[in-house]
């Protein structure tokens, strides 16, 4: 209910004129607009009573009801304790039953079992199997609803520490790890894909003021996706080393091994992890290859050749699934894949590789973190003095931030990155002495191009 909701500032004339025609409680109105007032201004004390009064009297009146009847509750939940404040919360847990009931298109039946749980958990009301439970039914239900980062990481939390507490399978606790993983990385690519349509206009600064808040929030909730998926990450943590998938895979391959989606996760998760070594990968890679021979299993073979020393020839398998391979994110990684292959033997083609994967996939901020890692590994080899070396960093740096800007998820990294090339870049005092401030410099190594030295 957070959200876009907290956006519904609906005019008081809108009030009237909306439910006037429908014949509704005069009082009601009346109420309505006082509490709308309040709350607007954030003086839920006050607003309190008259919502109370619509609420009960004339519950679908107006959706403000909901967004705004939050609002105010979370206000007294906030400021009372004891009996009160649990008066308040049994309220407000009503309040989010009831917008399903009278706005069932606003509030989905996914929204309303993550508000409910979010209110218990931070009240220490509900215990791993009520959480668990609920937001189970409520992502197998409403999954294009479930949204919520902080939801989708104790929908995971809940169930690792059920399964710790000897109630849960570990092969449940895979089977939730790739599901929210998966909605996790969907959710964060329709916010870059937004981001990325707004960058060129926002370096233009032809940003409508819509456009300008519509930027703002996809940047915020993939920073946010970017932390969910590392802590869900961190908890899932030694559950899936080598020693535990390989005999749980063991176990379950002849009741599985026709079944493509478990047949693919098992091998995905086994690469993940670098457990490419054991016959039981190549086992499963094999029944992929049988099921569905498609890019992934040549990166996957191409991954077999290349810890087998035989480069060429992985990069050979790599380059039939890049030809393969239809999705433009998951091209994207295949390109990235073989540039971080040559990052070693060829730093040029691996820059190419890169801007391929960039090409497939603008959001890959990966791509240009490798590109700015490429950048500073030259900087020796780019330039006659000191000063032209250095100011290589400076190159980098600018790379490294454009993957925070195309992928907030990564902005932490980026940071890091850009700040630690900046540190090697050269000082104000190198500025001052090289008399090269504000001018153009150009490199003359593989990387090429130039850069507007900064100014003093």
């Amino acid at each position: 209910m957070k959200k876009e909701l907290y956006l519904m500032m609906i005019a008081l004339v809108g009030f009237t004129g909306m439910s006037l025609g429908q014949g509704q409680n005069p009082e009601c109105m009346t109420n309505l607009s006082i509490y709308a007032e309040h709350a607007k201004v954030k003086n839920y004390d006050a607003a309190y009573g008259p919502w109370k009064m619509v609420y009960e009297a004339c519950p679908d009146i107006n959706k403000a009801n909901f967004s705004y009847g939050e609002r105010i509750l979370m206000d007294k939940i906030e400021k009372s304790s004891g009996a009160e404040k649990d008066a308040f919360i049994k309220e407000l847990l009503k309040v989010y039953e009831d917008s399903n009931k009278y706005f069932p298109e606003s509030f989905t039946p996914g929204m309303v079992a993550i508000d409910k749980v979010l209110l218990m958990y931070d009240n220490k009301m509900a215990s791993d199997d009520d959480i668990f439970s609920m937001l189970d039914k409520a992502f197998k239900e409403d999954k294009e609803n479930f949204k919520n980062p902080k939801a989708l990481y104790l929908y995971f939390s809940s169930l690792v520490d059920l399964y710790s507490a000897n109630k849960k399978e570990l092969q449940d606790v895979f089977d939730t790890y790739d599901d929210v993983t998966e909605k996790i990385e969907d959710e964060n690519s329709q916010l870059t894909d937004v981001i990325n349509k707004l960058l060129p206009k926002e370096d233009a600064g032809t940003l409508t003021s819509k456009e300008k808040r519509s930027l703002r929030v996809a940047t915020t909730n993939s920073e946010s996706y970017g932390k969910i998926a590392g802590s869900v990450d961190s908890k899932l943590g030694a559950l899936a080393d080598c020693e535990n998938l390989i005999p749980l895979y063991e176990r379950s391959y002849d009741a599985k091994k026709g079944d493509v989606t478990w047949v693919k996760r098992a091998v995905g998760r086994m690469f993940s992890k670098e457990c490419t070594d054991d016959p039981m990968f190549k086992k499963l890679y094999e029944a992929q290859l049988a099921l569905d021979p498609s890019a992934d299993a040549y990166v996957y073979g191409g991954t077999l050749k290349q810890k087998a020393g035989d480069n060429s020839a992985a990069i050979a398998d790599f380059n039939k699934a890049l030809d393969l391979e239809t999705n433009s994110r998951k091209k994207s990684n295949i390109a990235y894949k073989i540039a971080t292959s040559y990052r070693r033997s060829n730093r040029s083609t691996s820059r190419s590789y890169a801007l391929k994967a960039i090409d497939a996939n603008p959001s890959n901020g990966n791509a240009y973190l490798l590109i700015a890692s490429l950048y500073a590994a030259s900087a020796n080899d780019c330039g006659d003095t000191p000063f032209e070396k250095r100011a290589m960093y400076w190159k980098a740096a600018d790379m490294a931030r454009k993957a925070g800007r195309v992928d907030p998820a990564l902005s932490g990294r980026a940071s890091q990155a850009a700040a630690s090339y900046e540190a090697k870049a050269p000082s104000k005092t190198d500025l001052f002495n090289s008399g090269m401030a504000g001018k153009t410099l150009s490199f003359k190594c593989w990387v090429g191009g130039s850069i507007t030295v900064p100014s003093l």
